[in-house]
């Protein structure tokens, strides 16, 4: 059960959990209000001696990821992710923050609280209302400080000034001009060890701050730059626009990928992109104007690349990008690369596994390109959804248009399933073996099928399967061609054959 806090109390992080991997969570709501929640890392004097550990939405982690800005998670407003044991010694003190952005006072405040998340249950929460508070406009809420051990405080004391008096409580203060750059936010998966959206208690009322699954409410924001510090690349203002009244809240749409959180997700081009709009494309009904609290920042905040995670980061539902290392190359279908960063050699991979997976004997002919040196590769492949399987010293089936990429260090064999009425006379599919993963690409969102006793699947439909699944070709005798999405097709499919616990990845479209 978590412990509940009042303002003034204190406790031992150890006395509340013994992990140090931590999720804190912020939530506030106020009719009309719109909320900028950030957190400072401080030194021993209380000072932000370094600008790099100022987290907020223009900058969301430190150099080392010891603190990493989240968004709006499991009914929060805003999230964070809190590594104790990567905080370097010279940050003494995390100060939790929220400013009103825009006109307002914390006594307007309906209801709002601070909780620490561990091993995905609650442990601590600190529960407020604008009863505590009067016409201050930035508050501290609550902060994580260093004595002897990590502790934990309920603070509550606010400044009238806004985000200016917090900063200058903090040894900076806002420059008067504005740096011209503009930076997108980036958007963070939230950590597995995060409460699930069910776990967490719904928000007394609907909140404005923005959420990345849908229109966020007008926001002026002024990104702070710290005098007496150096700025860190990437902080930058995005141009002001005039204070508005908040757009009605949208519902989001919902996804969640493989292996993945729970979280809001809008699709490119979804309907309601602004509102007051009707429909998306075209039609009869007249599409009311672009409201201007739209700006940029606001638009683009739910495309932002997501930060690192591992290796491989599913970025949305078509988009992957992989990490690369010197000496840890990638194998991807040759012309994959959308985009890259960093210093990136692509070479053409002209013999062994190429050899054996092109030409016109295979029907489903695929180039594969080396992928090597130090960055970051984006692959997609015609709007395909991709899907990172990853393997430790597992084997996986996949067939040969299903692959997208894969380590190099993966051992892989390719293999032919004989058959008349398949592609080019065989279906041939790639066995993956050792440690590493294997991007897969689908047309549709894809079906896991255990296999069975009689189990059977459209040769030009399946994808993936465990290697302890066997395959074989059959003749369909009690099924018409009709059955098929291709009436042309000859009536044939492949037979899965296997002890409990193989499945087959079934694709909702025919090659």
């Amino acid at each position: 059960m978590a412990r509940e806090f009042q303002r003034g109390h204190k406790a031992k992080i150890s006395d509340l959990t013994a992990g140090t991997d931590l999720y804190v969570g912020v939530q506030i709501s106020g009719p009309g209000l719109t909320f900028d929640i950030s957190c400072f890392g401080l030194d021993a004097d209380e000072r932000l001696s370094d600008d790099r550990y100022f987290i907020f939405f223009n900058q969301p982690k430190s150099p080392e990821e010891s603190i990493q800005l989240l968004g709006a998670q499991a009914g929060d407003t805003e999230a964070f992710r809190v590594s104790l044991d990567k905080i370097p010694p010279q940050i003494q003190k995390l100060s939790f923050t929220a400013t009103i952005d825009g006109a307002g006072q914390m006594s307007q405040i309906a209801s709002g609280y601070v909780r620490i998340v561990a091993g995905g249950e609650e442990v601590a929460r600190y529960a407020f209302d604008g009863g505590e508070f009067s016409t201050e406009r930035a508050v501290m809420l609550g902060d994580f400080y260093l004595k002897d051990v990590w502790r934990f405080a309920a603070v509550g004391q606010g400044f009238d000034g806004g985000l200016d008096a917090l900063l200058k409580n903090f040894g900076g203060e806002v420059a008067e001009e504005e740096p011209p750059a503009q930076a997108v936010p980036a958007q963070t998966q939230a950590p597995t060890f995060a409460p699930p959206p069910q776990a967490a208690p719904a928000p007394p009322a609907p909140a404005p701050a923005p959420n990345f699954g849908a229109p966020a409410a007008p926001s002026v924001h002024t990104a702070p730059t710290i005098v007496g510090t150096t700025p860190p690349a990437g902080i930058g203002t995005p141009p002001g626009v005039p204070p508005q009244a908040p757009p009605p809240p949208t519902s989001p749409h919902m996804f969640t990928p493989p292996g993945a959180g729970a979280q809001t997700f809008a699709p490119p081009g979804a309907p309601g992109a602004f509102p007051g709009q009707g429909q998306p494309f075209g039609g009869s009904t007249v599409l009311a104007p672009v409201p201007p609290e739209a700006n940029v920042r606001v638009v683009l905040t739910k495309y932002a690349e997501a930060p690192v995670g591992d290796r491989w980061t599913e970025q949305n539902p078509q988009l992957v990008r992989a990490t690369l290392t010197k000496g840890a190359p990638i194998l991807a279908k040759q012309g994959s690369m959308v985009a890259y960063q960093g210093d990136i050699d692509f070479a053409h991979k002209g013999s062994g596994l190429l050899g054996k997976l092109t030409g016109a004997l295979t029907g489903q002919g695929m180039s594969l390109m080396r992928c090597s040196g130090d960055g970051e590769v984006f692959l997609a492949d015609e709007a395909s959804r991709v899907f990172v399987i990853r393997l430790q010293g597992e084997q996986l089936y996949t067939s040969a248009q299903g692959v997208l990429a894969f380590d190099e260090a993966l051992d892989t064999e390719v293999r032919r399933i004989e058959g008349a009425g398949l592609p080019g006379g065989g279906l041939f599919s790639m066995l993956f073996s050792g440690t590493g993963a294997v991007a897969v690409k689908t047309r549709g969102v894809p079906v896991v099928i255990p296999v069975g006793p009689a189990t059977y699947v459209d040769g030009n439909a399946v994808i993936a399967w465990s290697a302890g699944a066997q395959a074989v070709t059959t003749t369909a005798l009690r099924l018409r061609r009709s059955g098929y999405s291709r009436q042309t097709s000859e009536a044939v499919n492949l037979q899965f054959r296997g002890a409990p616990g193989n499945f087959v990845v079934v694709q909702p479209f025919e090659v």
